[in-house]
């Protein structure tokens, strides 16, 4: 069946919206195993940085994040589950309905983190964060125009006065605005997304499982058995400072 390009731009842009966001392992193979830099370290990088203190976002908005190891143990358990006999059952491995966490309260972690343990900059000096700001989108392009691109004008403005002598910066700041922007447009449905996934089919997966006889302490993927802050400042923003900044 071929989809006409409206409706293929639909189903990518719901796909987007129904990603959830798998972070650095709980526990194997090791705690805080992670490869690459995913949406949601992207900010907890450059907030260490001291590059990003305010973002649009719901501040009170349910963020949707599961390890990493959770996510192949559920896998693996749902298809023995479903070894035997056909399903159509839809399985989602996720935090948001059974151990919720906010956006805030990322923010409130990161902070907590890097205040108490700063990264450490090329010169080997720390780097001292401050608070970080979710606002809403007319807030943010406010603030944007405000503190960013109304002093670019007076730049520009400068610059021609001057023969020109300041357009390659210029330039500059203005290409790392605009790649600022569309960054938020691209990250706007996950920050402004205010679902919860329904998990009760991996639920009723793991209490089949368990009367089984399936050691669940192997094939852990309870989003309940999680402390976040623990997890957050333990584990994961250790992880991302150790294997993923520069």
């Amino acid at each position: 069946m071929v989809i006409p390009y409206k409706q293929r731009s639909q189903l990518q842009f719901m796909t987007n919206l129904t990603r959830k966001f798998v972070i650095s392992t709980y526990k194997e193979p090791f705690p805080g195993w992670v490869e690459r830099v995913r949406t949601i370290d992207s900010f907890a990088t450059a907030y260490c940085k001291r590059k990003l203190s305010r973002f649009p976002g719901d501040i009170k908005g349910v963020i949707d994040v599961i390890p990493a190891d959770m996510v192949v143990n559920a896998i693996r358990v749902a298809m023995v589950a479903n070894a035997s006999k056909c399903s159509n059952n839809i399985y989602h491995v996720g935090s948001s309905m059974r151990n919720p966490i906010k956006n805030m309260n990322i923010a409130d972690y990161a902070c907590k983190y890097f205040t108490e343990t700063p990264w450490m900059d090329k010169n080997g000096k720390p780097v001292k964060v401050g608070t970080f700001t979710m606002l809403d989108m007319a807030s943010f392009k406010r603030y944007i125009f405000i503190h960013y691109l109304l002093p670019l004008k007076g730049f520009k403005l400068l610059s021609t006065i001057c023969c020109q002598h300041f357009q390659k910066r210029y330039l500059e700041f203005n290409r790392k605005i605009q790649v600022a922007m569309r960054l938020v447009d691209l990250h706007r449905p996950y920050l402004f997304f205010n679902g919860v996934f329904d998990d009760r089919n991996m639920e009723k997966v793991e209490m089949a499982a368990k009367k089984g006889g399936v050691e669940m302490g192997l094939f852990y993927f309870d989003p309940k058995m999680i402390h976040w802050e623990d997890y957050f400042i333990s584990i994961h923003f250790p992880s991302i400072v150790k294997y993923l900044i520069k």
